[in-house]
């Protein structure tokens, strides 16, 4: 008889320790993610999209001086943007809005450098309309990017900067919601009269959530999605979805890069990490990188050490000068599907093997852990597991052993640490009779929500392994 993994954890810890604990028991108590973040996290995969003056002057950061009229998408189609993400898998977008050039793709009121001043559709354009319309019409969230710094605006560097941020913020959240998540970015450099800014983080973070209490904030501390201290999209191969952010600020006085990637193990925050990276190496279209845009196998790559390792994947796709995604891109987008579908095609424990329970008893605390065994049916080739906590009670895993046997005799063993929303196990292809998964060290009560096995292609495995 055929058991399902998820229900089997819960009845097994139920049967040992009753209902979950609240701490009494010498257990930790785990800090818990709201119901949004637990959605967002089930979201996995969306697109990042840097598009703006940059686009068009061959440039990663602009100056702020750009003339408005550079900007001239001739033939912008967001609805072509949504219909490769969408065939892509990805569940989102996250537009920039306004990057530290200060240009603004809509016509804030509250800037001179914006798609209103420029001649592209008349100065009537509204890329951020297209781009949030295009979404909604097709089942995608919509995102925003929306940097503090901006090299252009005359008040930036003065306390009165503050107020238009906070005005732009207000014409966006109340003209083109919802917003499923708002991007900060942390840099803060010289406007155009040589000062830097004091930015109000709480005056900002304030007023998203009177606008949109919905709305996930990320920035270096969250403080609902933190940066995960690198743009290469790799997650800490130990990868906890807690944070301490006493002390630190965003930019500058952010946590360690090291630390943000990991986590903390006693971290007091639920703030889990984002993952984001671009599919070329600028993140603004550049033409000379048309024959540098990652392929399919190192997309799904990154996919396994990024969402793979508990992390959510925003990966960047830059529309060229045209408003339009690449074919280059759009290729790679669609292959990387395709990958992703062929890898995960076939699951194997579910039909072919039954499964026990036993338990690791270990001396220096008060607790069992417990432990999984699935005896095949016949011996079937293995190379893959993938193993998700259930996060609705916290994350408790800190260590996992895993064997893999064939009559007995051990083709693998091996130790992880963190499990989280997901995490994707590759290994050397074998065949296997019998796979083991025994918890070995616990914060609190453990829940498995998922245990899979697969045999992914053996032409992927040095791009995930």
């Amino acid at each position: 008889m055929c058991y399902k993994a998820s229900v089997l954890a819960v009845l097994l810890w139920l049967s040992v320790f009753g209902k979950a604990q609240s701490g009494a028991n010498g257990l930790a108590l785990l800090p818990l993610p709201t119901k949004a973040q637990l959605v967002w996290q089930n979201q996995g995969f969306y697109l990042f999209v840097h598009f703006g003056p940059n686009t068009f002057t061959n440039k990663e950061w602009g100056l702020g001086d750009e003339p408005e009229n550079l900007f001239y998408p001739s033939k912008l189609n967001c609805a072509q943007w949504v219909k490769i993400a969408k065939a892509a898998g990805a569940k989102g977008i996250i537009l920039t809005a306004k990057h530290h050039d200060g240009f603004c793709l809509w016509p804030s009121k509250f800037s001179k450098h914006t798609v209103a001043y420029s001649k592209w559709q008349n100065g009537k354009g509204d890329v951020l309309k297209a781009c949030a319309e295009a979404c909604k019409a097709n089942g995608l969230l919509f995102g925003v990017y929306l940097s503090p710094w901006d090299r252009n605006h005359p008040l930036y560097g003065t306390p009165a900067y503050n107020a238009v941020f906070v005005n732009m913020l207000k014409e966006i959240f109340t003209q083109y919601g919802p917003i499923a998540e708002l991007w900060w970015d942390g840099a803060n450099g010289k406007g155009p009269n040589g000062k830097k800014q004091m930015y109000d983080w709480p005056l900002f973070t304030r007023t998203v959530r009177q606008l949109s209490p919905q709305t996930l904030i990320f920035s270096d501390i969250g403080p609902d999605i933190r940066w995960v201290g690198n743009e290469k999209g790799i997650a800490g191969t130990t990868n906890w979805n807690t944070l301490d952010t006493a002390g630190f600020f965003r930019g500058v006085g952010a946590p360690p890069n090291d630390t943000l990637q990991s986590g903390n193990y006693n971290g007091c925050c639920y703030i889990p990490a984002e993952c984001d990276v671009s599919i070329r190496p600028g993140w603004f279209y550049h033409a000379d990188e048309d024959s540098l845009v990652k392929t399919p196998p190192q997309l799904l790559g990154l996919y396994f050490k990024s969402i793979g390792r508990g992390a959510n994947l925003l990966l960047n796709v830059p529309p060229n000068k045209k408003g339009l995604f690449s074919a280059a891109d759009s290729a790679a987008l669609i292959g990387f599907k395709n990958l992703r579908t062929l890898a995960f095609a076939n699951e194997l424990l579910k039909k072919n093997a039954m499964m026990t329970t036993t338990h690791l008893s270990k001396k220096d605390v008060k607790r069992r852990y417990p432990g999984y065994i699935y005896i095949f049916k016949k011996p079937m080739s293995v190379n893959c597991l993938v193993l998700a906590e259930d996060l609705s009670r916290g994350q408790a895993i800190s260590s996992a052993c895993i064997t893999i046997s064939k009559n007995g005799e051990v083709q693998h063993i091996i130790n992880i640490t963190t499990v989280g929303h997901q995490r994707i196990i590759c290994f050397p292809t074998c065949a296997a009779t019998e796979v083991s998964i025994v918890v070995t060290g616990a914060k609190n009560l453990p829940y498995f929500k998922k245990i899979e096995a697969y045999q992914i292609p053996d032409s992927l495995l040095s791009y995930v392994l």
